[in-house]
């Protein structure tokens, strides 16, 4: 119940539909900024961008300042064995760099000659860095560069969600046009052959014709009723195909009721909604697309993947060193006679994996670039193609035109000899099978010139502002 009410709410309430005689017309921009507010996929999209977001702050994490608290205790029959208390203030940097402050305290019977600290507990403040792997390209600050940059390739991503559900939108919506110009179509010579068919039986009752010819007008009413039937159903197909399209806030899925109709007045609204409008060949710029953006982006993380595996070559050289003080208050306390350091070197002698790794790591990287390029000479010759796919159906859609109009006028005039007695139902029906072949012709060419603009819109990968 509730879903057909906001069904009811939809149709009656929301500005995506004017008034258009007792029909309510479907507007096919505000069709498309419906589509793209509340359509799963479009919504899905934006959460793309959250998930971009997130990762960074995920990224920037390893950089976070941290505290460690380690307390070891045991008593065992009356006798404290040990007591141990070691905290440490960590905060990582940039390149590799830590900076490190501690507390230790240590007392018990059963502590080690190296573990005696003063009663008060003994302070350091010190720092710790890597010489050779992870010097100039480590684990935290490959990570955070890849998050940036996949923050703003979600971005592009984005866009190209978006624009593909708008593109397979605006196809359903000609196609629901093309389905109700064909059903108008056929409706109206539904009429012209019923009412022929009428003129003529009158004339047959009266002798002015053969009765036969009543027969011939029949089967012609009876042909166009037929097809109608058939432009019915397809028409309610394709609404139902539509209809996928169409939600609402709450995820509730709706359908066109019966009295929804098309924009049949669509060819100047087409451009301004997919935002082409203006948009020469010689304008556009492949740099800007989002899927070239996108895939740039890829190779950018890539890189940084490649340097960090190439940075792990390198021997493993970590320096640290603390200067120590009972007596952290006074700055003059920490000298440098009084410290705490250490030197780790490791390096595997094959290095086979890291080897692997940095390989594997090409490979990826050339792969990477090896689809960039593909898909900039495919968006190019792609663009182009439409372009000049555009300018062949401006003639022919004049050509088509003319021919309607030339049908038309045979028809007239084989309808007025007809009137006089110098021509036959035969050619007045054949004359009009042709004018009715032509018009869905029309409108057939009409629907591929509108999925050609279609097509262009989704090949520049346009994510319309202005819906």
């Amino acid at each position: 119940m509730k879903k057909y009410l906001s069904i009811l709410i939809l149709l009656f309430t929301f500005p995506l539909f004017g008034q258009a005689g007792d029909s309510l017309v479907l507007n096919f921009r505000e069709y498309l900024g419906y589509v793209k507010k509340y359509h799963p996929v479009a919504r899905q999209a934006e959460l793309v961008i959250a998930i971009g977001e997130a990762n960074l702050m995920k990224a920037r994490g390893g950089f976070d300042p941290k505290v460690e608290v380690d307390f070891d205790r045991k008593q065992f029959k009356g006798t404290e064995y040990y007591d141990r208390l070691n905290a440490t203030f960590k905060i990582p940097t940039w390149y590799g760099i830590e900076f490190k402050g501690n507390f230790e305290q240590a007392e018990g019977d059963f502590l080690n000659s190296d573990e005696t600290l003063p009663d008060d507990g003994l302070y350091s403040a010190g720092v710790s860095f890597s010489l050779g792997r992870g010097f100039l390209a480590n684990d935290r600050m490959a990570t955070l560069r890849k998050a940036k940059f996949f923050r703003e390739q979600t971005k592009a991503d984005r866009d190209l969600l978006i624009n593909e559900i708008l593109y397979n939108a605006s196809l359903a919506y000609f196609d629901w046009l093309q389905a109700y110009n064909d059903r108008e179509i056929f409706r109206n010579f539904l009429q012209n052959a019923q009412i022929r068919f009428e003129g003529i039986r009158e004339r047959a009752i009266a002798g002015d014709i053969a009765a036969i010819d009543t027969v011939e007008a029949k089967i012609a009413f009876q042909n166009r009723a037929l097809s109608l039937t058939q432009a019915e159903v397809n028409l309610r197909n394709k609404a139902l195909e539509l209809s996928n399209f169409l939600w609402m806030a709450n995820d509730v899925p709706v359908e066109l009721r019966e009295g929804v109709i098309p924009d049949t007045s669509l060819q100047g609204e087409i451009d301004l909604a997919l935002e082409i409008m203006g948009r020469p060949l010689d304008s556009f710029t492949l740099e800007n697309h989002p899927k070239i953006v996108s895939l740039g982006l890829k190779i950018d993380q890539l890189t940084i993947d490649k340097r960090l595996k190439t940075n792990q070559l390198l021997p493993q050289i970590d320096l640290e060193y603390n200067f120590l003080t009972e007596t952290p208050e006074f700055l003059n306390s920490f000298e440098d006679q009084n410290y705490k350091g250490g030197l780790n070197i490791s390096l595997p002698l094959f290095l086979r994996k890291e080897r692997g790794e940095l390989r594997l790591a090409k490979y990826k990287l050339r792969d990477a670039e090896f689809e960039y390029a593909n898909a900039s000479i495919t968006i190019v010759n792609k663009v182009v193609a439409i372009y000049n796919e555009l300018d062949s159906f401006q003639e022919q859609n004049r050509l088509v035109y003319d021919i309607v109009d030339n049908y038309r006028t045979l028809l007239d005039g084989e309808e007025r000899k007809f009137s006089f007695g110098e021509s036959s139902l035969f050619l007045i029906n054949s004359r009009e099978s042709k004018l009715i072949d032509a018009r869905l012709k029309q409108n057939e060419l009409q629907n591929k010139f509108f999925k050609a603009k279609a097509k262009l819109f989704q090949s520049l990968a346009i994510n319309p502002e202005g819906i």
